[in-house]
């Protein structure tokens, strides 16, 4: 495809399989990077070719971008997918392959340093005209902290402007709560990502989480593809999502897209990225929170309801091909619900549970569609994320879309290892969820209930 005839596949699980299919379906050969714990990884199998890039600790391997780089000239790759997580969001890796003369399948390492930094992300989102969450500059220390909290009135969220992944937000009370807990959090961040910035930003309890997908090619388009809901989850981790969102009106549906393409547009974004908002649902305001510069993990439900393969098109998009669509031929049908299945034992805390899968046998039917890296014999290493499969259901509306869901979750025959698919069925069912009434907290305060029932 245009100069692009190999890729490396820079990441593990299922995301690693998501890309090589999508490459497979391109005629692109494919070289599967592993650790020595994944190299009997389905990744590694389906590949082209594979091939080792370290130890199974991931600063020994996934994360060393000269290991990526000497491995991607090593097998004659044109290019790197990092797919999400690990290196995805590194601006250092985007940076090498150029000087390497290796495509990187993302945006350029200047957006990845924009926006990954969520103080400066603000204030050029704040240029376009977009809102933000009421907050302040870089506080450099308890005092400040307590300050700029004062002003922006409390509840605060004490955040890291590095970093991601739930990590390094804090929800403040008083002042002499913040000040206890600056240096902890600030030296955490620094720890994990090399940078302890923290902000303050206020904290809404009825929130939800809504994000817009967008892509970018190197023609100047910039088209979205609707949003998707991410409200349910647990210590700002995803855990159920859901495309379109239940939860604003079409009016605000269109502000919201409006506003998107206008922050990618502006930042001269290519490829594709998520722009997340929170959305105050008492206020009925939203506001950017930060934008994703990758593939996002629940990019299935917006594939579900546009038909659009968004991995084929980052890969058009690297190519230095333009988009396959335009803005108006995007048109979203239906409704489409993502469930992440992990080995976690749910009622023991979420304690990982890493082992031998013994069966393993998906649900089949129209409308459920599963990504997973799994198979019947398969070793789940305890050093890395315990995401399994994802599963999608989708239909012409969104009751459709659950009762395909409990079907799928119903029918999803696990043993072996303990898996999530009881809890998330729990989740289904639930009449708050199955009615649309809850936020961003909402799945906390239910695991709160029911420990203190417990006990």
């Amino acid at each position: 495809m245009n100069g692009l005839s190999r890729v490396l596949v820079a990441n593990r699980g299922e995301i690693a399989v998501r890309i090589i299919k999508a490459c497979r379906d391109l005629g692109i050969k494919t070289v599967a990077a592993v650790s020595e714990a994944d190299r009997d990884s389905l990744s590694a199998r389906m590949a082209d070719r594979a091939v080792c890039i370290g130890p199974a600790r991931v600063l020994d391997s996934y994360l060393r971008v000269d290991t990526l780089i000497t491995a991607a000239r090593g097998t004659g790759a044109d290019a790197i997918h990092p797919g999400y997580g690990f290196l995805a969001e590194q601006p250092e890796l985007a940076e090498c392959c150029q000087e390497n003369g290796i495509i990187f399948i993302g945006p350029s390492a200047k957006s990845l340093r924009e926006m990954g930094n969520k103080l400066l992300a603000r204030e050029l989102v704040k240029s376009c005209g977009v809102p933000v969450i009421p907050g302040s500059e870089k506080v450099r220390d308890g005092e400040e902290a307590a300050a700029a909290a004062e002003k922006t009135g409390y509840p605060v969220l004490l955040k890291g402007a590095a970093g991601g992944g739930g990590r390094g937000i804090v929800i403040v009370r008083t002042p002499e709560e913040i000040k206890k807990v600056f240096d902890l959090v600030s030296t955490e961040l620094h720890a994990a990502f090399g940078d302890g910035t923290m902000y303050i930003e206020r904290f809404i309890p009825n929130a939800r989480h809504i994000e817009v997908q967008v892509i970018g090619d190197k023609f100047g388009r910039v088209v979205h593809l609707g949003e998707r809901d991410c409200s349910i989850q647990r210590r700002y981790q995803k855990v159920i999502e859901e495309a379109p969102s239940p939860a604003v009106t079409p009016e605000r549906r269109q502000k919201i897209w409006v506003a998107a393409v206008t922050i990618a547009r502006e930042i001269g974004y290519e490829n594709a990225g998520t722009i997340e908002f929170i959305f105050d649902q008492d206020a009925g305001q939203f506001y950017f929170l930060e934008m994703n510069t990758r593939i996002q993990v629940e990019h299935p439900v917006t594939e579900a309801i546009t038909g659009v393969d968004l991995v084929k098109e980052q890969l058009r998009v690297a190519a230095g091909l333009p988009l396959s669509f335009s803005q108006e031929e995007i048109q979203i049908q239906g409704h489409a619900i993502e469930c992440r299945i992990t080995a976690e034992m749910a009622e023991a805390g979420f304690r990982p549970c890493p082992g031998r899968i013994e069966s393993w046998i998906p649900p089949e039917s129209p409308g459920i569609r599963v990504d997973t890296h799994c198979y019947p014999g398969y070793l789940i290493p305890p050093y890395y994320d315990s995401l399994l499969a994802k599963v999608i259901t989708s239909g012409p509306s969104r009751p459709e879309a659950l009762d395909r869901m409990r079907y799928a979750l119903e029918n999803f025959l696990v043993s072996g290892v303990q898996t999530t698919i009881r809890f998330l069925l729990s989740i289904i069912n639930h009449p708050e969820y199955v009615g649309g009434k809850i936020n961003t907290k909402w799945l906390e305060s239910k695991l709160r209930e029911k420990e203190d029932s417990q006990e």
